[in-house]
């Protein structure tokens, strides 16, 4: 389909195979920090105009590569895409983010939802993955990522971003039975929205579970993890080489190292609210880890942010047996649009460099 891989440390990391060096990438490295990318949302109109164009979508994906070392890229995409394929009118508000015209509020609501297809209603990702594979020509892999069930559900709950999750919350208490049916549908979606861009060409997948951490203990095993090991279980991923590994990455989800390590992921992702050691502890080589440097990190000087690349570097090492093995580097979530590029160029390089075998 493509040329072979150039650099397939990212790969090989997440299979817990020796690399040359630890690699990087970064959530949302194709963003608002770069200025090539504001000149492409000015020329598209909008994020949406952007996102449903695979063109400007490919083109978005690869600004990045062309700047910094990274080792994957990761589609240029938004989480919403699948709510809003199944119904709910998707927009964004400047300076709120996004919102649904059809929010999901009745058990009315939850019955009407039905998995998209995906290449007719998604079929502009799909395309978007086989345009980047193709640009990519085997430089680094391609990550494809969907939202999980949980953080999709809130979103379509709440009509958008939420500081209580109070809607979503209620209905977990009131009405489990309809919020399980919800997440029910929501998985299915996922696993095929999932399953639609591995067969398009994304090397590897993640599960961005942003709003996990909002649940307590016993909800966050009934309404998210539970949906979690569904997507695990059941997305086909290959084996050996060609295998399409899984990440699960959830906020405030560190406790949860050891359960998610047992679903049958190939990596976890951790935030900077837990230590590097600590997981790889839990996770015992069971999976691959990834992260977890705080991004505000990225406003430090040049030589604070090496220092901080490197207790990184290390604490996974110390948790690890003594081993760099098995790890992903990565911010321990997003990047935010006033963090310099220059800055990126530091940390990239600083990974490399540190964690030379």
């Amino acid at each position: 389909m493509s040329s072979p891989l150039r650099n397939d440390r990212f790969l090989r990391a997440l299979r817990r195979e020796p690399v040359d060096c630890t690699p990087v990438w970064l959530m949302r490295q194709a963003g608002r920090y770069l200025p090539e990318y504001r000149a492409t949302r000015a020329r598209a109109g909008s994020f949406l105009g952007m996102a449903k164009n695979p063109e400007i979508a490919c083109e978005v994906t690869l600004q990045p590569l062309e700047r910094f070392d990274l080792d994957a890229a990761i589609l240029f995409s938004d989480i919403l895409t699948v709510p809003d394929a199944m119904g709910l009118g998707l927009y964004f508000v400047e300076g709120e983010g996004p919102k649904f015209h059809n929010p999901v509020r009745s058990t009315a609501d939850i019955a009407r939802l039905a998995v998209p297809d995906m290449e007719s209603e998604l079929g502009y990702v799909t395309d978007a993955v086989r345009l980047i594979r193709r640009e990519l020509d085997g430089k680094v892999p391609l990550i494809g990522f969907s939202g999980s069930p949980w953080t999709l559900a809130c979103y379509m709950v709440e009509g958008g971003g939420s500081k209580d999750f109070a809607r979503i919350k209620a209905m977990a208490l009131n009405e489990p039975a309809a919020l399980h049916r919800l997440l029910e549908v929501t998985t299915d979606a996922v696993i095929a929205y999932l399953a639609a861009q591995r067969a398009a060409g994304a090397q590897a997948l993640q599960v961005f579970d942003t709003w996990g951490g909002v649940l307590s203990p016993v909800m966050y095993r009934e309404f998210s993890l539970r949906y979690l090991q569904r997507i695990a279980a059941e997305l086909e991923r290959g084996e050996g080489d060609e295998r399409t590994p899984l990440i699960l990455f959830g906020k405030g989800t560190g406790q949860y190292v050891d359960e998610l390590a047992a679903t049958g992921t190939d990596g976890v992702g951790v935030d900077w609210t837990t230590g590097l050691d600590t997981a790889a502890r839990v996770a015992a080589g069971r999976v691959a880890l990834q992260g977890n440097l705080d991004p505000t990190t990225l406003y430090g000087a040049p030589e604070a942010i090496r220092r901080e690349v490197g207790r990184v570097l290390d604490a996974y090492r110390d948790g690890n047996n003594g081993s760099r093995e098995g790890h992903v580097f990565n911010l321990g979530h997003g990047m935010s649009p006033d963090m310099n590029p220059e800055n990126v160029a530091v940390l990239v390089q600083a990974v490399h460099e540190l964690s030379r075998r």
